[in-house]
């Protein structure tokens, strides 16, 4: 499979995780499994902040190659992931769960490459323009 469609399989898979996963800081359900019991304890404004981040960073994998309007914020959209992530890091660091942040580190280099290889490896197509 060439580079593209790996980045798009890329794109889907983190794309689609970062949304469900926004939305699941909105509604927080009961039973979480031992590796997500963290999102007991955050504060509500946190879940606000990070769950609009994840949702926004999501579709920003997608919705612009699909459209092809401004293809380039899906870099963008992977590297404010980066950012989430190392927060993340960071958040599960300070509670001592080191799969977390092994999880929160691969997750965030995959999406580093992404972002990279969306900038200048292998970029998407913008929809043409108007014909003048």
């Amino acid at each position: 499979m060439d580079r593209n469609k790996w980045l798009w399989v890329m794109q889907w898979f983190f794309g689609i995780y970062f949304v469900v996963v926004g939305i699941m800081h909105f509604i927080v359900p009961e039973g979480l499994p031992g590796p997500m019991e963290w999102m007991y304890e955050l504060s509500d404004g946190m879940h606000i902040f990070v769950g609009i981040a994840e949702i926004a960073g999501g579709l920003g994998l997608i919705l612009p190659g699909l459209t092809g309007i401004r293809p380039e914020l899906t870099a963008y959209a992977a590297f404010g992931l980066v950012i989430v992530m190392a927060g993340a890091v960071v958040f599960h660091a300070t509670r001592g769960e080191a799969s977390s942040i092994v999880q929160n580190v691969v997750i965030g280099a995959l999406l580093a490459y992404l972002g990279y290889a969306r900038l200048r490896l292998s970029p998407l197509p913008a929809k043409a323009g108007p014909a003048t």
